[in-house]
């Protein structure tokens, strides 16, 4: 499927669209980007094509200046999007020990994204929490203090809830079922 029929696809573009439309000048590229990321997660191909497009840049030079920084991502995060620190605190405090322990639990590495999509683990540089080293942020939530059992207590809690949903779902479902078959039990008496 082209990129052009994926609905996802248009919705981003038209974010990026709207993000860009505040920017001018190719001095700004660093800082639309980061806005892209920001607003996206992550940036898409054609959003930087988008970019490129806005400051009559070349394709070649934006790609060029989003892939020298490291703090670009090119592929969408999970759902679940884990950031474990690596600034000096966390560093001392052992944070490598803590994202090691969530690459094991979760049997992805460091910038990867689970199969299913709903973790990804990321190392980031000091996030400004050095007192509670060392930091993991969830989602963009910050865990103090954390440890290899807290990963273990995290993934606990969001089996249990993701578990406690699909239940959920199911009876949801189930009651829908029975209901329509009781309205057509019902249609089928009258006629």
């Amino acid at each position: 499927m082209s990129h052009i029929d994926d609905p996802d696809c248009e919705q981003e573009t038209k974010k990026v669209q709207d993000i860009i439309e505040n920017w001018d000048g190719e001095k700004n590229l660093i800082a639309i980007l980061l806005a892209v990321q920001d607003e996206l997660g992550y940036l898409p191909r054609h959003g930087m094509i988008e970019v490129s497009r806005h400051l009559n840049a070349s394709e070649a030079s934006v790609y060029g200046v989003a892939t020298f920084y490291n703090q670009f991502r090119f592929i969408p995060p999970g759902k679940n999007h884990i950031e474990v620190c690596m600034g000096t605190a966390c560093h001392v405090k052992r944070g490598s020990i803590v994202l090691e322990s969530w690459e094991r639990r979760l049997g992805i590495g460091e910038g990867e994204v689970s199969e299913d999509r709903e973790f990804s683990i990321e190392r980031v540089n000091c996030v400004g929490c050095c007192v509670m080293a060392p930091v993991v942020l969830i989602n963009k939530e910050v865990h103090g203090r954390m440890d290899p059992t807290r990963v273990d207590g995290f993934l606990l809690r969001y089996n249990l809830a993701r578990e406690a949903q699909m239940k959920e779902e199911e009876t949801s479902n189930t009651g829908s079922k029975e209901e329509k078959k009781e309205m057509k039990h019902g249609e089928d008496d009258q006629g």
